[in-house]
């Protein structure tokens, strides 16, 4: 079984306007709500791909109610802790000329919540995978985290980390599977510019030197790289069109690389998949759908 982990999870809304303009009333020519979070994310993509998954966090207040009710919805398999305390962030994603995105801050975590995640996190299984996503809410315990990876290294469980900073580099340790940090992040964990190719693959490297056994490096419009445990370095272009939204498209890439490595134990194949699901995100309204997957694998099996 893939489980997810999201503990910042959101309800994200979407307006679509002509312009801003300060001291008027905008009015939206559209807009929607959905869930929101990375790991919420990737999990809405394997489920769309038909690979069994499991959502797992922590939802709170309305909001909460409503982003699970979201969940239900789309059929997307999730076993979250609730609590009557705070509420779910709501984020607002605003386009325009260009992208505008206005995160709120997560909902408190107290400890009895952790307590249970946790105890539900230590029934992972030896066999599977578990897919840690996105930041942790500002007043959680800063090594929580670690603490779960601790745990389960020692299972002998799949550990994949889509974090940044610190969070990130103590996971290293624990030797996840794989980690996939875009290339501004990269560079933020050495204090570095990065603006090659060749940096991309230096720096990756340093990572694999201090645990990751895989190291997938999404670049935007330069596509991504991939050092895998082998030492292969793997580059894969992207699919030139005009972006319509550059939100989830790590996630897709990574429920994408996940769900192609599952099936075929492959890596071209995963960087493949991964790279079509991250294209059918950029060049829609919302996340990928299985017909715009298809669509730009055939592209990218040329």
């Amino acid at each position: 079984m893939i489980y997810t982990l999201t503990l910042n999870p959101s309800l994200d809304y979407y307006l679509g306007v002509d312009y801003l303009e300060s001291d008027r009333i905008i009015r939206a020519n559209n807009s929607y709500l959905t869930f929101g979070g990375k790991g919420i994310n990737v999990s809405a993509v394997l489920t769309m791909l038909g690979v069994e998954n499991t959502a797992l966090g922590i939802a709170a207040g309305f909001s909460g109610k409503e982003l699970l009710n979201k969940l239900e919805k789309e059929n997307i398999k999730s076993d979250f802790f609730y609590s009557d305390d705070g509420a779910t962030r709501i984020n607002v994603k605003i386009k325009c000329d260009s992208e505008y995105d206005i995160n709120a801050a997560g909902a408190p975590i107290n400890n009895d919540l952790i307590s249970k995640l946790l105890v539900r996190i230590n029934t992972i299984k030896s066999d599977d995978m578990l897919i840690i996503s996105g930041s942790l809410p500002s007043d959680c315990p800063k090594d929580l985290y670690s603490r779960i990876a601790s745990e389960l290294f020692k299972k002998g469980v799949k550990i994949i980390a889509d974090t940044t900073g610190k969070v990130l580099l103590d996971l290293l340790k624990y030797k996840p599977f794989l980690i996939k940090p875009n290339t501004d992040e990269l560079g933020e964990l050495f204090g570095v510019k990065i603006t090659s190719s060749d940096d991309v693959i230096s720096y990756a490297k340093r990572l694999q030197g201090m645990g990751a056994l895989n190291v997938l490096v999404s670049r935007g419009k330069d596509g991504a790289v991939l050092l895998t445990e082998k030492g292969e370095v793997k580059e894969i272009g992207v699919y030139n069109s005009e972006i319509v939204s550059t939100t989830g498209c790590g996630d897709s890439m990574l429920a994408g690389f996940v769900a192609g490595y599952n099936d075929k134990n492959d890596f071209d194949y995963a960087l493949k998949l991964g790279s079509a699901c991250a294209a059918a995100t950029a060049f829609s309204e919302c996340l990928c759908n299985i017909e715009k997957i298809k669509h730009y694998l055939d592209f990218f099996d040329r």
